[in-house]
């Protein structure tokens, strides 16, 4: 790969940029989705992280994180991250299924999807030390925002799929999740919420 795609790459060496942590971290978000509007139509739910956060600062991203020693499973993982980031209530969520796992290149985490429906009205409570905003974008302008973008991070140039639905700009694994998300639903049909 060519230090114009993604992952990037170590100049001169054709090797990726790896976190030199070895295995694999596990973590897992939730990738929820609720039906609203006039016309009533399917929306994801992902946050805006806040801008003066040491990792990932104002990246657009699913609700989710590391898997704590006391979460059960990965599920319980996404769940619980759910309710701390943006107050979304266990009993509000029904799990219907979990996407292919995704791997951050330099971060180095194995990221598990969990797929969920949501009840529109939600009155979302944002953490405070990580949330901004909650984005309720519709899916039929993700599908539409479907691009190829030239972004710089950590002083290196690169190509990436992205999304772009009016000013919001989402990348990286988030992208990919998306992409697979919509993969499985062009397979599956759209959900709708409970």
């Amino acid at each position: 790969m060519s230090a114009s795609t993604w992952p990037p790459e170590r100049p001169g060496t054709g090797v990726p940029y790896r976190s030199s942590a070895g295995a694999q971290v596990d973590a897992a978000v939730l990738v929820p989705l609720l039906v609203a509007g006039e016309p009533a139509e399917p929306h994801l739910v992902l946050t805006r992280r806040r801008s003066d956060l040491r990792r990932h600062a104002g990246e657009i991203s699913f609700p989710g994180g590391r898997r704590d020693a006391d979460d059960r499973s990965l599920q319980d993982t996404a769940l619980r991250e759910a309710e701390e980031e943006i107050g979304l209530p266990r009993e509000g969520v029904t799990l219907i299924g979990e996407l292919p796992a995704v791997s951050t290149f330099v971060t180095n985490y194995l990221i598990h999807p969990f797929l969920a429906t949501v009840p529109a009205g939600v009155a979302w409570r944002l953490s405070p030390t990580e949330v901004d905003e909650v984005l309720e974008l519709p899916l039929a302008a993700l599908r539409a925002g479907r691009t190829r973008t030239r972004l710089e991070r950590r002083g290196i140039s690169f190509e990436t799929d992205a999304y772009v639905v009016e000013e919001h700009l989402i990348w990286g694994a988030t992208a990919r999740i998306i992409e697979l998300l919509l993969a499985r639903l062009d397979e599956d049909g759209a959900p709708t919420a409970a």
